[in-house]
């Protein structure tokens, strides 16, 4: 082999250690990149430090040297970070037991005026005394707008598809139509309670009406408009 046949070998191997070294580069760097593109399991961390809540125990210099925004202090450590959401929530339940507790006391005398009505009701001679006693206690303690008590005849078809279909649960709350609320109330109303009280001397309508739209809505609960219609249902047949 003459001198030049083998600087060409040398040189072609050399070509092929350099072509192999820049493929080997380029599959290094694509690999890195891709690697650095795959997005950061954050949950993995969440889920870790939920099953270990004694990490930080083990690297307490971790809640000082970990820094979270804060809106008026720039940034705090992690410490100061719990401290202010237990204080936080600390406000937020002692609203909500307050809340709480004015809704027991409204329900508390809630009760008692009607147990109160419901007595006084049992002790009215006539329809005109009941029916006077219903509308002003029932307006005076939750400022009403309407309250009375209407015959159902047959007759009467609106009344009579108010009876059957708005009704038909025996209790009804919420919004009526315009035509409905001119039926039973004369007027326009925001919202009705209705119920159906069926006595010996034929079919009536116990309505409440408030101004409120809001006041009465279906989800509510029907016990304390129940112990008035079973007094009202026990009185109207004796009237």
């Amino acid at each position: 082999m003459n001198k030049n046949s083998a600087n060409s070998i040398i040189s072609e191997q050399a070509k092929d250690i350099n072509t192999v070294g820049q493929d080997l580069t380029i599959n290094l760097e694509q690999g890195i990149l891709e690697q650095g593109e795959q997005p950061f399991d954050e949950l993995l961390i969440r889920e870790y430090l939920l099953d270990n809540p004694d990490f930080f125990n083990r690297y307490p210099e971790l809640l000082l040297a970990m820094r979270v925004p804060h809106h008026e202090r720039g940034a705090v450590s992690l410490v100061e970070r719990r401290q202010q959401i237990l204080t936080q929530r600390v406000s937020q339940l002692e609203e909500e037991i307050t809340s709480l507790m004015n809704i027991a006391t409204r329900n508390e005398a809630i009760f008692e005026f009607n147990t109160k009505l419901c007595f006084d009701l049992l002790e009215c001679h006539d329809l005109g005394e009941l029916r006077q006693l219903l509308s002003r206690s029932l307006k005076d303690e939750f400022n009403f707008s309407h309250v009375r008590l209407i015959s159902v005849r047959d007759a009467d078809s609106e009344l009579a598809k108010i009876w059957r279909n708005r009704i038909r649960d025996d209790y009804y709350f919420g919004r009526i139509t315009q035509s409905e609320a001119k039926r039973l109330f004369g007027d326009e109303v925001g919202s009705v309670a209705l119920t159906r009280l069926s006595t010996a001397n034929g079919q009536v309508i116990f309505a409440i009406a408030s101004k409120d739209p809001a006041h009465f809505r279906p989800e509510m609960d029907s016990l304390l408009f129940s112990q008035i219609r079973r007094v009202l249902a026990h009185m109207l047949p004796k009237l």
